[in-house]
């Protein structure tokens, strides 16, 4: 509503009354923005099987949010038997993905995880 009487205006985001902090607003974008590129991009692949976009969007979004069946060809009264291979690994990455987060997969992938894992900066105490 205050955005119709002052379109212009700049609020500060809040939650129970209290700011929001910039860090957390940026995390939250973050993982939308890592949430929809793997959408994006697992759908494209599924559909570029020869899969309508329907079955494939909903396949995507049922694997990647671990929610039951789609629509259209995996629907509740069909499956995914039906899909080519590379399809079916794409789901099940999603699946894998889904259920274990996307932040828990993406980690995997970075390389300074790894080295501090690896290396740790700190050292232990001779005492």
């Amino acid at each position: 509503m205050r955005k119709l009487i002052h379109p212009k205006a700049v609020e500060a985001i809040k939650l129970d009354n209290r700011k929001v902090p910039a860090e957390v607003i940026q995390s939250i974008l973050g993982y939308l923005s890592l949430y929809m590129v793997v959408f994006v991009v697992a759908t494209m692949i599924v559909t570029g099987q020869g899969i309508d976009i329907i079955t494939g969007s909903t396949a995507v979004i049922a694997t990647l949010n671990n929610i039951g069946p789609g629509l259209g060809g995996v629907g509740p009264c069909q499956n995914f038997a039906g899909l080519p291979d590379l399809s079916k690994a794409v789901l099940i990455v999603c699946m894998v993905a889904g259920r274990l987060e996307l932040y828990t997969i993406a980690v995997l992938f970075i390389p300074k995880y790894w080295k501090d894992v690896r290396y740790p900066r700190w050292r232990w105490s001779k005492t």
